[in-house]
């Protein structure tokens, strides 16, 4: 009983890292909205990507967004690199280097004018960072390694031995500019790939001086320090130079107003906290703003992680997003009421960063986890209307694409996207009915008028529509709702009382406003 009692009272001893952090322009009185804005494959054969970038800021200006997380703008180990596959931070597209000058995404001049169009319109740039490891080296390097059991990496799979391990960084095409520092071998704690003896696995870089992996990362796998390519040493004073400088630099030299961290797990997170830190203090920006990647569906692994970045950074709720999958998953046998159960949104909302699906979650892919069309709606009603957590939208839901894109989702998300500017304000109060409908009423504020939200997984029964008795509030005696999302001639009569019976069609959501 101690112990959990004195776990409580800690949780709420961090502070809140949102409520610091700018989400919208200054003086915004709506609700702000992130968008994710690309997917795995994105790519456009009419313009680069940055371009489309900047074609769309007026749009997204329009319906509400105020943050547009960006993908990794540095060069990538390769042509068609996402930037995931990190080899020069500093190269936006400008150098010729891995065979091309502009990256999967355009130029370094394309890129700075969607940010500087993004910046006119009060739409804040995130700059997506990836600081846990490097690929496509220039050069082998000769230096001692112990192979390790990929299930356990604190399990040595062998003796240690010399490996030809692709480590050196030159960056010839680049030269000096910018930065100066050039990495070996002395600045990785790991790699993948015995050049010598064309032999794969998970080599930890040993001899004399050398630390093994960090202790301050995720004790999954037994110490999670490694990832994949080439595991970079956060402890290395030169690693650190270089990084927090390119951190101030990016924010710089794009007018960025935060920063998308990736695969943190897998970070030394002492140097997590001093690069947002630092970041913070170099630009100049006190309100930056940070969100971390901790991968995990499970909460009691990613509270301690909370704690430990001391509310400078918010979170991906992770656990949010599993829940939704496996309502998407289970239909009618989830129980709704149970969807916010062990998030971070219900936690601690204001260190969440909901959101439905990213590029990762998409079938196929890495971390594959979507969340099917039969309950995508419903998941995004319940982080774009609902007060918690600060929202994040999927590009590959929203725009057209060959992966992974559905028109009636994309329709329907629009909608609830002018729903989350319009209407979804003020005090929310709960309507928890049954196993398969669920509702909730935004009571709205002074300049805005609230709604009623009524959301199912009931299927089976397409023509089943759910009753659900709602207050919205005395001041709205005598008046009448209508329906938002199917807009199909029904309205709501409140009582006296302020009180209303709301309906929804089987496995749909409907959003009741004012008339």
């Amino acid at each position: 009983m101690f112990a959990e009692l004195k776990g409580w009272f800690s949780s709420f001893s961090t502070p809140s890292a949102l409520p610091r952090m700018r989400l919208g322009p200054e003086g915004n009185l709506d609700n702000p909205l992130m968008l994710q804005f690309f997917t795995w494959d994105s790519r456009r054969n009419d313009m680069s990507w940055w371009k489309h970038v900047e074609t769309e800021i007026p749009k997204l200006k329009e319906m509400g967004f105020t943050q547009i997380w960006l993908p990794p703008p540095n060069k990538g180990a390769n042509e068609t690199g996402r930037g995931y596959d990190a080899y020069d931070l500093w190269d936006l597209g400008e150098f010729d280097q891995k065979g091309t000058v502009k990256t999967r995404w355009g130029t370094r001049d394309e890129l700075l004018g969607a940010c500087k169009v993004a910046s006119s319109h009060g739409i804040g740039i995130l700059i997506d960072a990836v600081l846990n490891h490097k690929l496509g080296a220039d050069r082998v390097e000769n230096f001692l390694a112990v192979p390790v059991d990929p299930q356990n990496r604190l399990k040595e799979a062998g003796a240690m031995r010399e490996i030809d391990g692709w480590t050196a960084f030159d960056f010839k095409g680049r030269g000096d500019k910018y930065s100066s520092f050039r990495w070996t071998h002395e600045h990785f704690t790991g790699v993948d790939w015995d050049h010598r003896t064309r032999t794969g696995g998970i080599y930890r870089i040993a001899g004399k001086g050398r630390k093994g992996w960090s202790q301050h990362v995720d004790r999954e796998l037994g110490n999670y320090d490694y990832l994949l390519g080439i595991d970079i040493d956060h402890r290395h004073p030169d690693v650190q130079n270089d990084l927090l400088n390119w951190g101030t630099w990016i924010l710089e030299t794009t007018g960025a107003i935060g920063f998308r961290l990736d695969a943190i797990k897998h970070i030394d997170r002492r140097f997590v906290l001093r690069f947002i830190k630092h970041a913070r203090k170099q630009s100049g920006q006190s309100q930056l703003f940070a969100v971390s990647e901790y991968w995990s569906g499970d909460l009691k692994l990613i509270l301690p992680y909370i704690k430990a970045l001391k509310g400078e950074t918010a979170f991906f709720d992770v656990p949010l997003h599993m829940n939704f999958h496996d309502a998407s998953k289970y239909h009618s046998q989830y129980d709704l009421r149970s969807i916010l159960n062990n998030t971070i949104v219900k936690e601690r909302p204001k260190d969440a960063v909901t959101f439905v699906d990213n590029h990762d979650t998409v079938i196929g892919q890495s971390l594959e986890s979507w969340v099917g069309s039969n309950f995508k709606i419903q998941a995004y009603s319940l982080i774009l209307l609902r007060p918690d957590g600060h929202p994040c939208v999927f590009y590959g839901d929203l725009y057209p694409n060959e992966e992974c894109y559905d028109e009636t989702v994309s329709k329907n998300l629009t909608l609830l996207i002018e729903a989350r500017r319009k209407f979804a304000y003020g005090r929310c109060q709960d309507y928890p009915q049954d196993h398969n409908c669920i509702g909730f009423v935004r009571m709205g504020d002074s300049r805005h008028p609230g709604c009623a939200v009524v959301l199912s997984n009931k299927v089976g029964n397409e023509r089943f529509t759910h009753i659900l008795r709602m207050f919205v509030g005395r001041e709205h005696a005598g008046s009448t709702f209508r329906g938002f999302m199917q807009p199909d001639g029904d309205r709501v009569d409140i009582d006296t009382d302020g009180w209303g019976s709301f309906s929804c069609l089987a496995n749909r959501v409907q959003v009741w406003v004012k008339s």
